[in-house]
């Protein structure tokens, strides 16, 4: 279910926020991955209220009761980094919106996005819908570490899911599945963001490594 499982090098801090079930099609990846879920009611889970770029209108974004993704820890007492984790939430929550809507051009994905950061969610969020599947069940985002870089206009983030409770559900079957019971459920993603000329933290690219979290 992670959003892209690419293999990380020490160096790497170009990342794009991996999602659930291995269904993108990365190296540790399985079509049994999850990051959106089917239908339903939208659930109570609110969009983000950035504290950065407050002039800037940011799309409404809804996940279904179905899905349940949710964020632990992402809270800083530094303002520019609660402005980091305010946007990349709302990314993620873009994403698997996108997966659930089956609707891979999503408007909402492609404002937190770069052009590249773009082109690779894409990617992932079709590895999805061309499969005909969407995300139901539970996924924690947690353990979030914002680094900011001198420029002020780059930042990475790393942070874990946990995939136990995530599966993916196909449209017109109905048939769900979650991931081998013999694969690690944790997921440690870096992502590296930049800064849009409106103050939007846009997601440039994401990594995943499976198994990678902190114990």
């Amino acid at each position: 279910m992670a959003r892209s499982a690419l293999t990380m090098t020490a160096a790497a801090f170009a990342a794009t926020a991996a999602l659930l079930l291995t269904a993108c099609g990365g190296e540790d990846s399985s079509p049994d991955d999850i990051k959106g879920a089917g239908t339903g009611s939208p659930s109570t889970s609110e969009s983000a209220s950035p504290s950065a770029a407050p002039g800037v209108e940011r799309p409404v974004i809804e996940l279904p009761s179905t899905f349940q993704l949710t964020f632990e820890g992402w809270k800083s007492s530094d303002a520019k980094e609660q402005a980091v984790l305010d946007d990349a939430k709302e990314e993620l929550r873009a994403g698997y919106a996108a997966i659930i809507a089956n609707d891979p051009d999503s408007e909402a994905v492609a404002f937190y996005d770069t052009d590249s950061g773009r082109t690779q969610s894409k990617k992932w969020i079709k590895s999805y819908t061309d499969k005909n599947v969407t995300v139901i069940g539970k996924l924690p985002v947690f353990d979030p570490k914002v680094t900011l870089l001198d420029d002020g206009n780059t930042a990475s983030l790393g942070y874990c899911t946990n995939e136990s409770e995530a599966y993916t559900k196909h449209r017109k079957t109905g048939k769900v599945e979650g991931n081998p019971k013999d694969m690690d459920p944790e997921v440690y993603y870096l992502v590296t963001l930049r800064k849009s000329s409106q103050g939007v933290w846009q997601n440039a690219s994401v990594r995943s490594e499976r198994g990678e979290c902190a114990k």
